[in-house]
């Protein structure tokens, strides 16, 4: 399985814009930012950070949908690499011009609106524009906010581009020509790549794999056992663009349509490692309010259509944003090796910094998410400098059931606090058994320090994280003994915590 020239195939099928591309002897770590301005000649694409901050790299991804029709994502090109273009449709800032070269509806407003100063951010915000268009457009400030939060601007102060958004609309969801166009391109796509083998590259600079199913995943992996597994590219892609490493092999899970689902059961929303964060906010959405609004704060737009919740469990870092709220609600992984699959309680996952409980050649296949049973009230709490696109400095999520005022569940469980995202089970302790009063809240809130000895560094100190993660349990008291009582914005910055 592992010979390129065997079981794969090894040229890489796409379209930009509508032009076809079959690539070989491509680096697999190439970018496709470094290929649209160096291969292509197609320098509308900018690179800012090379790291999927500031936006000036969006371009447009489409895949077919499954019923006929195609579904579009911003991403970052400057940490997307080109074998994961396979299959799909690209669109840059080069492509929207009409054959007659008339100015798309978005860019026609964006010069109407003077949404542009230097220029330098320019196609990124139009690209992001040009995916709301093709969503349906929307009118609503909150919405336009958080599709460019992932565009940064230092020239136009954002309002001439929030009312770009506007002005420019959106297709109408019955468009025939549009609706055909879709389906004309994602007929094209289906007929390059589907009946055909996956893609391998076998190139000097490393060797890449995009197994179609978990099946090939888990056989290639029990052969690559070192490999480097990519879903996103949000973390690997830094790696490369700022760590300089060389990833060889590396196993693409983007193209394994079983890791893609999301199942609700009554009890629980199983996730398939490939999910991304944009096609779980709703279904977590639904199993606690907080943890919608949770994932909807993960970086930018850009960010959430590429990275995984699979992916941000995988990489164990202490201050992912997912890990702390998935582990109050009692979450599992299922954890698999060749044939040999188990379950392990996410919190039992995270041994120390920079290990888990995963040993050589085991892949995280799907993580399994309870509904809270009735009853049981669910927060989750961010704490960063900025609102969007901020890294977290502490998360505290807390599970808490309460009945003839004593507590008879709860959970407490942090990032940014120790090396692990983990459970405070001291806190847990004090407030178990307990009347849910300020006596017990105080109790809970002196046993943090006995949970945590957290550290300083650029995003926070530890005495600071100590009086934040003791003050979020006072937020959690006041929201869940006088809801009455104003603890977040309301109005257009409802979603603010």
């Amino acid at each position: 399985m592992a010979n390129a020239t065997g079981s794969f195939r090894n040229d890489i099928r796409f379209l930009l814009g509508d032009e076809e591309r079959s690539l070989r002897d491509v680096d697999p770590q190439m970018t496709v930012l470094d290929y649209l301005r160096l291969e292509e000649r197609k320098s509308g694409t900018k690179e800012g950070c090379a790291e999927g901050d500031c936006g000036a790299c969006t371009v447009v991804l489409g895949e077919p949908n499954g019923t006929g029709g195609m579904g579009y994502r911003t991403v970052n090109a400057c940490i997307q690499f080109v074998p994961t273009l396979d299959g799909k449709q690209l669109l840059t800032v080069e492509h929207l011009k009409s054959k007659d070269g008339n100015l798309h509806p978005v860019q026609q407003a964006m010069v109407e609106t003077h949404g542009s100063q230097c220029g330098f951010c320019t196609p990124g915000f139009v690209m992001s524009l040009y995916q709301l268009w093709l969503d349906g457009g929307e009118d609503d400030r909150g919405a336009i906010n958080d599709a460019l939060a992932g565009n940064l601007c230092r020239c136009t102060g954002y309002g001439p581009i929030i009312e770009a958004a506007r002005k420019a609309g959106g297709v109408a969801a019955n468009d025939a020509i549009e609706q055909k166009r879709r389906s004309d391109v994602a007929a094209r796509l289906t007929a390059m790549v589907d009946g055909t083998k996956p893609l391998a590259i076998e190139h000097a600079a490393g060797r890449y794999y995009a197994p179609r199913t978990s099946d090939e995943l888990a056989a290639l992996f029990v052969a690559h056992p070192d490999a480097t597994v990519l879903a996103g590219g949000t973390d690997v892609g830094l790696w490369v663009t700022k760590m300089l490493k060389r990833l060889d092999p590396i196993i693409y899970i983007g193209d394994v349509a079983d890791l893609k689902s999301v199942t609700e059961t009554d009890d629980a929303v199983i996730i398939g490692a490939g999910v991304t964060y944009s096609r779980a906010h709703d279904a977590l959405g639904r199993v606690a309010a907080d943890v919608g609004e949770l994932v909807r704060r993960i970086g930018s737009r850009q960010i959430r259509n590429a990275g995984t919740v699979g992916g941000n469990i995988a990489n164990g870092s202490p201050i992912g944003d997912t890990p702390p709220a998935l582990i109050a609600l009692g979450a599992k992984i299922v954890l698999r090796m060749g044939d040999i699959r188990r379950e392990v309680p996410l919190e039992d996952f995270f041994i120390t910094y920079g290990k888990q409980d995963r040993h050589k050649g085991e892949f995280v296949e799907s993580v399994i998410v309870p509904k809270p049973a009735k009853g049981l009230a669910f927060k989750a709490y961010k704490i960063s400098k900025r609102f969007d696109q901020d890294i977290t400095a502490v998360l505290g999520a807390f599970a808490l059931q309460v009945e003839n005022g004593k507590v008879t569940e709860f959970r407490a469980a942090f990032g940014g606090m120790a090396g692990t995202p983990m459970r405070a089970k001291k806190c847990e302790t004090a407030v178990i058994g307990q009347d849910w009063n300020e006596t017990t809240l105080g109790a809970a809130q002196r046993a943090l320090a006995q949970d945590f000895a957290p550290m300083s560094d650029m995003r926070a100190s530890k005495e600071y994280r100590m009086l934040v993660a003791q003050n979020l349990l006072t937020k959690l008291f006041i929201e869940t003994t006088a809801p009455e009582v104003a603890t977040r914005l309301v109005g257009k910055e409802a979603a603010y915590v």
